[in-house]
């Protein structure tokens, strides 16, 4: 396992497109997805120990930001030669295992994480209504615990972003496993 820490980014660039195949058997693009107060790309595997540690706070927050309008996909980039566990089989066993009420869809060929700069798993993209960044870091300070006074930084930031199209000032990179680029052919 390679540990990695997301860069906070410049804001306001537009959410870029997408046409995802999701474990429902449905293909998915951005509008699909977009939320009337704000929209939420996650990328997440099935094998990261971040991601399980953290998956049922992911989908309890996803649940919860869609009550205020915000939408929520889950984007699996991952060699899923080199890591087999991240399969789209394994994806549908992971979704249903988890009850995900939003898509979770593979990235086969990562060029929609390489579009995002998506750098591990979880790696959080708050967008606002206007679909332009404006959130860019971690569910909350427990990592790899399960603490549960700590705060809900994603969860805060996309409440401001969707009642008051703000985000908060400070934010903290998310960390989890590296995302599992594909090698070159040679």
């Amino acid at each position: 396992m390679i540990v990695s820490t997301a860069d906070i980014c410049p804001f306001g660039w537009k959410a870029r497109d997408f046409a995802l195949k999701g474990v429902d058997g449905k293909t998915y693009s951005l509008a699909d997805i977009r939320g009337p107060k704000g929209t939420l790309v996650v990328f997440i595997c099935n094998h990261c120990p971040y991601v399980k540690a953290s998956i049922s706070r992911i989908v309890a927050e996803a649940n919860a930001l869609r009550q205020i309008g915000i939408g929520t996909i889950a984007i699996m980039p991952n060699d899923t030669a080199a890591y087999p566990e991240d399969s789209f089989d394994n994806m549908k066993a992971f979704a249903t295992q988890n009850q995900f009420a939003f898509p979770y869809v593979i990235d086969d060929t990562q060029d929609v994480a390489r579009a995002y700069d998506a750098v591990c798993t979880p790696d959080f993209f708050g967008f606002d209504r206007d679909l332009m960044l404006a959130y860019r870091g971690r569910l909350d300070a427990s990592g790899r615990s399960s603490d549960p006074h700590a705060a809900r930084e994603l969860y805060d930031a996309m409440v401001g972003i969707a009642s008051a199209g703000k985000a908060p000032a400070v934010q903290h990179a998310s960390v989890g496993c590296s995302i599992k680029w594909k090698r070159a052919a040679d």
